[in-house]
């Protein structure tokens, strides 16, 4: 039998999803479980690295744990779970970080970029991330992790961590291997920064029909489109990227209408508002039908978590005998 190799990612909890997650990432971790073996973590104690209050962690990790499903991520097909919810992650997250040579996670540009934006909260567990992230990976033994180019150095850094831990105390671990990905990048509805709640420029993918026209009519459009008579420039319209998206078998006839001036900006977003929301139809169905059974999606939390434990038993016995933290360590050691 062909070994299925297993594939790790995880998302810090961010509540409901937005349709640049549903395009950048939970469509291909749908597809992926198709393929591969897949552990899928929502990544509770890394939001905590940022956070000040954790008053929404349960109610944003139950959100994004019911629009995974409703989406299609099959808890029969993949484990499905809340980092926490596993405790030996921090066991290991402990010993690596004896290995980790400090110089190592001070080079980190993104530690770097995370004192920028929280001044007031530079904690340990901000530099330790990078260490969390690699327990959180080899804890399962995950062998592939799927990131875009641009995060190729964080897994790098994995990969020099298990690299020395293995040196040290023999060959524990895989060495996570990079599954590229292309993680397409949907901007936010003011057109200038990445889709994202915090910048409130995003569609939620359980938003309404109502809901989503209204959100597609703040929409920034070609910014030298002043009057309905003006020929657009559809190469650098918001709206115009997001038709490439959710009406890909109108986008010619859209764009040809946009610079001949044959349709204006609200009857095109209104076009793109039936496209997203009829795209969306199904999924808001499904939701919807499992938000009236809450006990579902805790159910299904709670199994992927035992199932996720056994494989971390596993592991941290095989790391603590390796480190000869055990009783056969000691009798290895042993003058018998």
């Amino acid at each position: 039998m062909q070994n299925i190799k297993r594939v790790f990612t995880g998302f810090r909890p961010t509540g409901k999803q937005h349709i640049g997650n549903y395009v950048g990432t939970i469509q291909n971790c749908i597809s992926l479980q198709n393929e591969y073996d897949c552990v899928y973590c929502i990544v509770d104690v890394h939001a905590l690295t940022t956070l000040e209050s954790t008053e929404d962690i349960g109610r944003d990790t139950y959100e994004m744990a019911l629009d995974w499903l409703a989406a299609g991520i099959d808890p029969e097909k993949s484990i499905i779970f809340v980092q926490s919810h596993v405790p030996q992650v921090m066991e290991l997250y402990t010993f690596l970080s004896m290995v980790t040579p400090l110089s190592w996670l001070l080079r980190v540009p993104t530690f770097k970029e995370k004192i920028k934006l929280h001044p007031h909260n530079v904690n340990c567990g901000l530099l330790g991330y990078p260490v969390l992230m690699t327990a959180d990976i080899v804890l399962y033994k995950g062998e592939l992790v799927p990131v875009g180019e641009d995060q190729l150095p964080h897994l790098e850094m994995a990969r020099e961590i298990v690299r020395r831990f293995n040196s040290l105390f023999g060959p524990v671990f895989p060495e996570p291997q990079a599954k590229l990905t292309p993680f397409p990048l949907v901007m936010g509805l003011d057109g200038v920064q990445k889709m994202s709640k915090s910048c409130n420029n995003q569609i939620d993918i359980a938003a309404s029909p109502e809901e989503i026209l209204e959100r597609v009519k703040t929409a920034v459009t070609d910014p030298a489109r002043r009057y309905r008579s003006d020929a657009g420039h559809p190469e650098v319209c918001n709206v115009f990227r997001l038709h490439n998206i959710f009406t890909p078998d109108r986008v010619e006839e859209i764009a040809s209408q946009c610079r001949s001036a044959g349709i204006g900006c609200v009857a095109c977003k209104k076009i793109l508002a039936q496209s997203i929301s009829s795209a969306l139809e199904p999924f808001r169905e499904k939701r919807e039908t499992l938000a009236a059974r809450p006990d579902y999606v805790f159910e299904v939390l709670a199994e992927g978590a035992n199932r996720a434990e056994v494989i971390a038993r596993e592991t941290m016995k095989e790391v603590r005998e390796s480190m000869k933290l055990s009783p056969r360590g000691f009798r290895g050691n042993s003058s018998d």
